[in-house]
């Protein structure tokens, strides 16, 4: 088969490493990859976003199937563009894909559907945010409507953190059109965890359970990223709560999308929080999340390029999907100044010493060529990832891998596990 994967980051690296095992694959493209990927697919100079050029390269290589990685295409219409040439794609349709693409669509859906979500409020302008403000008591979460690269929730302590949170993003566009509309909604307590599954329109795979950190700091302190770290099992629900969840959140919810017309096909991800009054649903997104992906494919046994292609005709084969009862754990390593704006061009080294440590699968994400060096190229740039026989062998991997990357100015969490181990 002749595969397009789509998307340029650490989550992508992971699914051409996890594709290229397969010994239907023949040949595989990367749209636009990165210096990781390279040995892996070769690299095709197209941006995500560019969604008619990705569908004319597809159809003028019979790509037998496109793999979206990323949100911003599914949200302009890759699956759409490509349907509509005949062309086989494992990722939702537009329509479908509103369900990580708009918050507001998300809130409105769950409550819908009968989905556990935060109490909430919508905003549309200064008026609304002040009648709403204290509603839900302090600290509250504020939300852009739309896509913000994993940066458009805040996090907000007091009226006057409300307020300034409120300006910035409605009237200074912080998140540009993303902060059209926000979503206020209660602050719970509790672990959160990452649930997804493949999606076939109908019918779901659940994948292993997974954990990860969205917070740039050790404690859980600073703002929010696009994560920092994951480990998979998540290590903070049993396997009942686990199959009780997918059958509350994933299930549902894949009906409810199928009811509304918006039919989903590709990876659905539900984050959740456990909060003392049950479980409840933070947010969902319409791909493999992101350091989540890199550990869950670390961990599964199957062929995936059978499942996804299944799934991109509608007609999984199979009911489950293995995985190994090993552990994965990922540290993200980071440019200085992330989650704002990450100083980029500094030299990296050491990566085959850390590869050579047992275990260990080193992800790019944003990192480039400059003179012959590797240099980093955006806000996170490597996923250090290890398998081990337990929780506490595969970070105790990762981190000693982590050591041998020559960086002296990586941002990386240093306490990624160490909750899970210390509750366990």
């Amino acid at each position: 088969m002749k595969v397009l994967v789509v998307g340029g980051g650490a989550r992508e690296h992971a699914l051409c490493w996890k594709l290229r095992q397969s010994p239907l694959l023949r040949d595989l493209y990367c749209a636009p990859g990165n210096p990781g990927i390279e040995a892996l697919a070769t690299r095709v100079p197209l941006a995500v976003e560019e969604v008619q050029r990705l569908a004319d390269f597809a159809e003028e290589m019979k790509i037998d199937l496109t793999v979206v990685g990323p949100e911003l295409p599914l949200s302009l219409g890759l699956a759409d563009a490509l349907a509509a040439r005949g062309l086989p794609v494992f990722g939702p349709s537009r329509r479908a894909a509103e369900i990580e693409g708009s918050k507001v669509f998300a809130k409105q859906f769950m409550e819908r559907h009968g989905i556990p979500t935060a109490p909430f409020a919508l905003v549309h302008d200064a008026a609304e945010a002040a009648a709403v403000r204290g509603r839900f008591g302090w600290p509250v979460v504020i939300k852009a409507d739309g896509l913000a690269a994993g940066k458009g929730v805040l996090i907000v302590n007091s009226e006057a953190e409300y307020d300034t949170a409120v300006h910035e993003m409605l009237e200074e566009r912080r998140f540009g059109t993303a902060g059209d509309r926000l979503v206020v909604e209660a602050f719970l307590e509790g672990e959160e965890v990452s649930l997804m599954a493949l999606c076939d329109g109908e019918r779901v795979l659940p994948l292993a359970t997974a954990k990860d950190y969205k917070r740039i700091g050790d404690g859980d302190t600073g703002p929010n990223t696009g994560g920092m770290g994951s480990h998979s099992p998540a290590g903070v629900l049993s396997a009942e709560t686990a199959a009780h969840l997918f059958d509350d959140v994933l299930h549902r919810a894949v009906a409810g999308l199928a009811a509304e017309e918006r039919r989903f096909v590709g990876v659905l991800y539900a984050g959740l929080i456990l909060s003392p009054d049950g479980p409840r649903v933070l947010e969902f997104n319409a791909r493999f999340g992101d350091p989540e992906a890199q550990v869950l494919l670390l961990r599964l046994e199957d062929d995936l390029l059978p499942v996804l292609a299944a799934g991109a005709a509608g007609r999984f084969d199979v009911r489950r999907l293995a995985f190994r009862k090993e552990a994965a754990a990922c540290i993200v390593l980071a440019s200085p100044g992330y989650p704002g704006k990450p100083v980029q061009g500094e030299r990296i080294a050491g990566l085959d010493r850390a590869s050579a440590v047992p275990g260990v699968e080193i992800f790019h994400a944003g990192t480039d060529r400059a003179a012959g060096d590797l240099v980093s190229a955006g806000g996170r740039v490597l996923s250090v990832c290890a398998l081990d026989t337990d929780l506490v062998g595969a970070l105790r991997r990762a981190y000693t891998a982590v050591a041998e990357v020559e960086w002296p100015t990586k941002v990386y969490r240093h306490d990624i596990g160490r909750r899970v181990i210390d509750q366990g």
